[in-house]
């Protein structure tokens, strides 16, 4: 049976063992601490998330922050354990400065990796970045600044165990000026991907035309390079410095689609046939306000254009009221069909190539 007397008597001598200076009694105390921590780590990384989510005032649970946030928490609440563990291994003065390090360290990495990780957070908060960048670069930005935190602790750390980061950068320096000079393409890239994304040219989702080279749908501006899916399937991923150097047309942001043809008449076509067919061809366009705009930006024109060498040529142009490809082409349809019906109605008929050749007889 186990008495009170038997517990004071293994207390002291524990009390009296040492291992490596410290006192078996306090190695004990210190196991216990952390074990506590341990096995109630949920619960208080539940707790700090929490207090955090009120501190950082957001009204309504965060999942997105919780997610974000429970690695540094994680790697807190052991901090805390180990800290407060480490407060019975003091005998030791070599091992007491050694733990004080890792303590001190484990709190500098929470603290720039706590950062690192609320910056997105943090960025939606914010309504004005939102209608100042567009979401790529905001994306770029905290990409950036999660990088330049990243950076920050690994110095801190590093100055910490008494390991000088000057010369380390200076080195850095050097070699990132040789790396520099070899890589001009790259920072070419990088340049014209951040311009494309300040100057809001075009975003993730818009279709894009790029002069001579591609069409298709942005899918996702890289830091070298964005990747457009053509109306194939296939990806594309084209170079950054193509959007600086080449024309570059955004159709998304086109408010009306244009239809520009020229239709070739008969020569024999009679002026009454042709005038008639002009006016017809106006009236239709205007008569079909569900498919075309009809305003003084957006006017409609019919008129007899050229003589060509083998037919009378009309312009007609006009403007869809949608941006839609495939509303433009069912508009396109619409009038095809209205202009043949038009041409046959008034005894016109299509031209098309033709060669007179003349046969002398001697």
């Amino acid at each position: 049976m186990i008495t009170l007397d038997s517990l004071n008597i293994v207390l002291e001598e524990l009390n009296r063992n040492t291992f490596f200076e410290i006192k078996i009694s306090n190695i004990l105390y210190s196991l216990i601490v952390f074990l506590f921590f341990l096995i109630f780590k949920k619960y208080l990384i539940s707790f700090f998330s929490k207090k955090f989510s009120v501190f950082l005032k957001f009204k309504k649970k965060n999942e997105e922050f919780a997610k974000n946030i429970y690695g540094p928490l994680n790697l807190m609440v052991i901090g805390i354990g180990i800290f407060l563990a480490s407060n019975f291994l003091t005998e030791n003065k070599r091992l007491s400065e050694f733990i004080y390090k890792v303590n001190v360290s484990i709190f500098t990495i929470i603290t720039f990796w706590f950062l690192s990780q609320i910056i997105k957070p943090l960025f939606s908060k914010v309504k004005t970045i939102e209608n100042l960048f567009t979401k790529d670069l905001i994306e770029w930005i905290t990409n950036f600044l999660k990088i330049l935190v990243f950076i920050l602790g690994f110095c801190a750390v590093l100055e910490l165990w008494g390991i000088r980061v000057g010369p380390i950068i200076a080195g850095l320096g050097l070699l990132g000026v040789a790396v520099a000079l070899g890589a001009q393409d790259l920072f070419k890239n990088l340049i014209s991907g951040v311009l494309v994304l300040i100057e809001k040219r075009f975003k993730k989702g818009d279709v894009i035309i790029i002069e001579g080279t591609i069409e298709g749908t942005v899918e996702k501006i890289g830091f070298r390079s964005t990747a457009i899916r053509k109306f194939d399937k296939s990806l594309c991923f084209i170079p950054n410095n193509q959007f600086a150097e080449k024309a570059l047309t955004n159709i998304t942001k086109i408010s009306n689609r244009r239809i520009n043809w020229v239709i070739g008449l008969e020569y024999k076509s009679t002026t009454k046939q042709l005038k008639t067919i002009c006016e017809d061809i106006e009236s239709k366009i205007i008569s079909r306000k569900k498919n075309f705009s009809v305003t003084d930006t957006t006017p409609v024109i019919v008129k007899i254009y050229e003589f060509a060498d083998s037919s009378i040529n009309i312009l007609v142009r006009c403007f869809t009221k949608t941006s839609d490809y495939n509303q433009l082409l069912e508009a396109k349809s619409l009038l095809a069909i209205d202009i043949k019906e038009i041409v046959e109605k008034r005894g016109g008929s299509f031209a098309f190539p033709s060669q007179s050749i003349y046969v002398e007889k001697n």
